[in-house]
Formats: structure tokens, C-alpha cells, sequence
């Protein structure tokens, strides 16, 4: 079995949407790979730590922290 695993960021304007656009964003992500084959499997949070960026002698430095991030998972059965 074959794998895809691709990043899902939906955008929003909380002013003027709901969250059926997040759902149609993911639906047509989804549909998309579909389309070529793909076979959905889930929505996964993934998290990772961003290293820190010492900046330019120690001038614009950033600290490191945690994200989070969302990942569509597909199969594909190869033949």
C-alpha cells in the first residue's frame, strides 16, 4: 500500500464565514485527490518544535516554540 500524506491550512474570515468553509476547503482537498486515485483516510494534528532563531548577533532573535499542524492522509493499493 502507497501513502500521501499532504498539509491541510484552512483560512477563514471570521467576520464574513462559517466553518462550513473550513469543511468545503477540506472537501474539495479531499475531492481533488480523489480524483487521481487517492483514497482518504483521516485528518491528522502533527506537532513539531520550530527551532529558535538566534537572529543576527543576537539582534531580531526568536525564541522556539511549539506548532501544530493538520495532514490529510490518502492510500493508494498499488497493483
Amino acid at each position: 500500500m502507497e501513502y500521501k500524506v499532504v498539509p491541510f491550512t484552512a483560512t477563514l474570515d471570521q467576520k464574513k464565514e462559517t466553518t462550513s468553509v473550513v469543511a468545503d476547503q477540506l472537501e474539495k482537498l479531499i475531492a481533488r485527490y480523489t480524483n487521481q486515485g487517492w483514497i482518504y483516510v483521516r485528518l491528522e494534528s502533527v506537532s513539531t518544535y520550530v527551532q529558535p532563531d538566534p537572529g543576527c548577533f543576537g539582534i531580531g532573535g526568536k525564541p522556539g516554540y511549539m506548532a501544530s499542524y493538520q495532514m490529510v492522509v490518502f492510500s493508494k493499493i498499488q497493483l
